[in-house]
């Protein structure tokens, strides 16, 4: 007689097929977040609702500055090309907020115009008016202007610290952390004192310290000793301010085309370099689990937010003494989340901040608060458990399918191949367009030692080798690969070349270089390449 029951509750445990992890995203907020969100107004406490765009946009940095830091040279360092609308001064020039994107030809897109195009992920920012939004522009250029270079990433350069605004800075600035995939906080070598309201921007930006990366621009300019001044100051300005016990990833160096002023770092600098180029170009590859990982936390507000506002609702007075009873539940926030802690086993660090909520509390009508209804917080914690689950093994098999080296183009193809690439012919990597073993050139020092060793047939046992080896008091983790590696033709013995290039490789260890997964060929011994 029920049997129809039963089918439509199989037909609700079906799980859904994705075709991409964007397209899973999309569809899940849209079903099962999206309805918990509108039932509580999360909207207007929080963020406004996510759109395609949001889901479908490609990876974005955020750079933020204070004047004369040099985020707009910092950009044009990293496509090598000039964009519209770029002005480069000593005087505070960049003033406003600059998208930076492709375009199919040059030109800049105002603000206004820019946030009623529904392929763009910015419609959003219509709601701080007209204040922002003359101050805000996209500079669109084509990537075959740039030799190649694909702007995967769009950059948006902000000038914190010296004007009267008549838009909120910083929940402008919270607005696009919520959404970029990488947060940089540019700083000057030579000006590392902090505005007020650039640390309320860093305070605003609490919830997304994971997207945080800090430049220390401007780095050639000071010695040795006065950089490792700064560098400490840097990171107690930043202690205070952030207040957490992670540690921030600071990148050292001189961010520009221009021959550095003081050398001496030139090695820090180009280690500094390599290491931030290599965390941007990480970002297409990440950027669905970073979207992931964003709806993962807007869910889990959203949840909390769900709770408290149906708690509002619960306390309210039917009919007389409402706003004295909305005064008393303002003012003793702080004690229901408490209380929805304890009842619901929330995190502290899950519920929204308590100033703020109650600020926003203030202009709302607590009789139009919806109840709890448990069935929309099921629907999300099914979500969570279940379509969260299926989403995270698609997003590693996307990420298995993409090319190793997706931005390309800029300052990032002069650094990635050929000699000036990063460690090129140091190391594993010395010698390597040389004619001559470079490892000939220390053998008759390698020589010596091995003949005391007592050789059989021209080889060396494991034993006798270990006995030598061990004298670089390197871990042994560290001793057996070089053994694999130098043991070219594995049987499990060394001959004088071998032996010679087992110490090579100490040697290379000892100076601070990584050692290779496999031997390169330039490092085997020249016998050992005329038996291949």
């Amino acid at each position: 007689m029920f049997s129809w029951l039963g089918k439509d509750a199989r037909r609700k445990k079906e799980p859904e097929f994705f075709h991409t992890v964007s397209d899973g995203l999309r569809r899940l907020y849209a079903a099962k977040l999206l309805p918990l969100e509108e039932t509580y107004r999360f909207h207007d406490f929080h963020s406004p609702a996510l759109e395609d765009a949001d889901f479908d946009n490609k990876p974005m940095v955020l750079l933020v500055g204070q004047y004369s830091t040099g985020k707009t040279t910092f950009i044009r360092h990293l496509i090598e090309h000039d964009f519209p609308g770029m002005r480069i001064g000593p005087e505070p020039t960049t003033d406003c907020f600059i998208a930076v994107m492709h375009g199919d030809r040059d030109g800049v897109v105002p603000g206004n115009a820019l946030v009623v195009d529904p392929k763009k992920p910015f419609r959003k920012l219509n709601a701080f008016g007209n204040a922002f939004l003359n101050r805000y522009f996209c500079a669109q250029f084509p990537s075959q202007k740039v030799q190649g270079f694909e702007m995967t990433s769009s950059l948006l350069s902000v000038e914190c610290g010296r004007l009267a605004r008549r838009y909120d800075f910083a929940a402008v600035l919270e607005w696009f952390a919520e959404r970029v995939d990488r947060i940089i906080l540019l700083f000057d070598a030579h000006k590392l004192d902090i505005s007020d309201e650039f640390s309320e921007v860093i305070k605003a930006m609490k919830n997304h310290e994971d997207k945080i990366r800090v430049v220390l621009n401007k780095a050639d300019q000071i010695h040795t000793q006065q950089l490792m001044r700064v560098y400490g100051a840097l990171m107690w300005s930043l202690g205070k301010i952030i207040n957490t016990p992670e540690v921030i990833r600071v990148y050292i160096g001189s961010f520009w085309s221009q021959p550095l002023l003081i050398a001496e770092n030139r090695k820090l600098f180009e280690a500094e370099e390599q290491d931030l180029f290599r965390d941007i170009q990480s970002l297409p590859r990440n950027a669905a689990l970073r979207k992931l990982n964003d709806l993962i936390k807007r869910a889990r507000l959203a949840k909390v937010h769900a709770y408290i506002i149906s708690s509002l609702k619960k306390e309210m007075p039917a009919v007389f003494g409402k706003e004295n009873k909305k005064k008393e539940l303002i003012s003793g926030l702080g004690d229901i989340y408490q209380k929805l802690e304890l009842e619901h086993q929330i995190s502290p660090g899950d519920f929204p901040n308590l100033k703020k909520m109650q600020d926003h509390l203030q202009t709302m009508d607590f009789t139009k608060f919806q109840s709890l209804k448990p069935k929309l917080l099921d629907t999300v914690d099914d979500m969570l458990a279940n379509d969260i689950a299926r989403l995270m093994t698609m997003v590693r098999q996307e990420e298995a399918l993409m090319p190793k080296q997706i931005v390309h183009g800029g300052a990032f193809e002069g650094i990635m191949n050929g000699p000036f690439g990063a460690g090129y012919g140091e190391g594993a990597g010395e010698g390597i367009d040389e004619v001559e073993w470079v490892v000939a050139k220390d053998k008759p020092m390698y020589d010596e030692i091995f003949y005391t060793l007592s050789p059989v047939n021209g080889k060396v046992t494991g034993a006798s080798a270990k006995k030598e080896m061990v004298k670089s008091k390197l871990p042994n983790t560290v001793l057996g690969k070089i053994w694999k590696l130098a043991d070219v033709d594995k049987d499990g013995m060394l001959d004088d070349d071998e032996f010679a290039l087992a110490n090579h490789l100490i040697k290379v260890k000892l100076e601070g270089h990584e050692l290779p997964n496999e031997l390169p060929d330039h490092l085997i011994p020249p016998s050992k390449r005329r038996q291949e």
